[in-house]
């Protein structure tokens, strides 16, 4: 099987375009070589793959027949990485400011129909609707002056 679909069979990216695009740029090598997408993976393969900062490595135990469900990856592929670079990726990840906590951030929906009820509420206490007939009605006389 080609190193670009045994990659998107494998779930390691989304589409087989993605990856086809990662190893374009060199992100993906078998053994200490980069290949191209069409260089055949066999069983026993270590491949090596830089993404999201960190470099994977992860062995081949069997070539799947096509794309496989996630619960199934561990029967295809054996996880190698170091234990250090997840522990880069979750100090990245932790010193990042966008990732947010839950609830911050934009209002929804919900809660910005609160905020427009209450803004309405808190201008319309201050004037009856005889103070804005008066209002207006002092704004045509200095018009009409």
């Amino acid at each position: 099987m080609r190193i670009d679909k045994f990659l998107w069979s494998v779930r390691f990216y989304k589409t087989r375009t993605l990856a086809a695009d990662e190893i374009k740029k060199n992100r993906v090598a078998v053994g200490e070589s980069a290949v191209k997408s069409s260089r055949e993976v066999k069983t026993g393969d270590l491949i090596k793959i830089r993404k999201n900062q960190i470099d994977y490595k992860i062995k081949v135990l069997d070539i799947p027949k096509s794309r496989v469900g996630a619960k199934l990856v561990p029967d295809y592929v054996t996880d190698m990485t170091d234990k250090e670079q997840y522990e880069i990726l979750k100090m990245r990840r932790t010193s990042q400011d966008y990732y947010r906590q839950k609830g911050l951030g934009r209002p929804t929906k919900k809660d910005r129909r609160a905020m427009d009820d209450y803004s309405d509420d808190s201008n319309a206490e201050g004037m009856d609707n005889d103070d804005w007939d008066v209002f207006f009605d002092n704004n045509k006389q200095d018009d009409e002056d």
